[in-house]
């Protein structure tokens, strides 16, 4: 993605199910040769409640504050590239 686009990946993210997979989290940091950062495991979910949360009033700010909302309730696990 980094050599098409031109942007450099200084971070992948794996959320859902495969953030359980330690072996391809971990793996996947060595290949790449970047940090990864793994989880939240139900980020469909917690996604949706939070952009229904938005849209009824119950949850302010944009996007950004969302995902600052999301990793103090959900600390995402991190592999360094060995």
């Amino acid at each position: 993605a980094s050599e098409l686009s031109g942007i450099p990946v200084e971070t992948i993210h794996i959320v859902g199910g495969g953030s359980l997979n330690e072996l391809l989290c971990q793996l996947t940091a060595d290949r790449a040769g970047v940090p990864v950062e793994a989880g939240p495991v139900e980020a469909t979910a917690i996604g949706n409640l939070l952009v229904q949360g938005r849209a009824a009033g119950f949850i302010d700010g944009d996007l950004e504050d969302m995902r600052e909302v999301v990793a103090k309730a959900f600390p995402p696990k991190r592999y360094a590239p060995a």
